[in-house]
């Protein structure tokens, strides 16, 4: 499946590649997108299939059909020279690891809260955030700049919710970081809470919480998430 996707930075001699979580699309990278292109780094960003721009997915019998490998495979394919530096936020974590595990080269892997759910968990409420109001995305999200609010609003809006299908079974932690690999946590972190933590470490992956931060963590947070990258980018 061929990705939407949008760029940022031109004359960069590194390559970087971004990938958003559920709901949202290359649009939350609002502010990441240029500060890496500031830092030298030609940047895509990319739109996960049924979110954004990118085409929905479609059964022989016309249902949609989502799974982790047809969104890795299509990170994949937008991204064919590989990456310097790629970073995955929640569900886009998820399909970043599943990419690399699958080929797709990347010097550093950054995952932002990922969606390493090892419990099945109610989905419901997921889903009735279609249907969200600027008001209850405003209440819900009180550090958010007003434009990635607005941003939110038009990402809900090309969001298709049978993505969700993703996530059931849990996909369970990574077996191990085959490249250098940095995870960043909310404050807490509902995704991978703190027995699961241990596990990554002991499995190659380098954890830093950034204090007070909700699950998307760069648009919480700003300047935390950015300094949280220290050494590397």
């Amino acid at each position: 499946m061929q990705l939407s996707a949008h760029t940022w930075g031109a004359g960069g001699d590194r390559a970087a590649l971004l990938v958003h979580g559920m709901m949202a699309d290359h649009r939350t990278w609002r502010r990441v997108g240029p500060a890496l292109a500031d830092r030298g780094y030609r940047v895509l960003g990319v739109d996960l299939p049924g979110h954004g721009r990118s085409p929905r997915a479609a059964g022989p019998d016309g249902d949609c059909r989502y799974d982790l490998d047809l969104m890795a495979g299509s990170v994949a394919a937008a991204c064919p020279g590989g990456a310097d530096l790629a970073i995955g936020h929640s569900l886009g974590a998820m399909v970043l690891e599943r990419a690399i595990s699958r080929g797709l080269t990347v010097g550093r892997a950054v995952y932002s809260d990922p969606a390493w759910r090892t419990e099945r968990h109610d989905l419901g409420p997921s889903r009735a955030y279609k249907q969200a109001t600027r008001t209850e995305i405003r209440a819900a999200n009180p550090h958010w700049e007003d434009e990635a609010v607005d941003d939110e609003v038009r990402c809900l809006e090309s969001w298709d919710p049978d993505t969700l299908a993703v996530l059931e079974p849990p996909p369970g932690l990574p077996v191990s970081a085959p490249t250098p690999s940095l995870v960043l946590l909310a404050d807490p972190s509902e995704r991978v809470p703190a027995a699961r933590q241990e596990q990554l470490r002991a499995r190659g992956f380098i954890l830093r919480t950034v204090p007070g931060a909700g699950h998307s963590i760069h648009r919480d947070d700003f300047p935390g998430f950015m300094a949280a990258l220290s050494g590397w980018i």
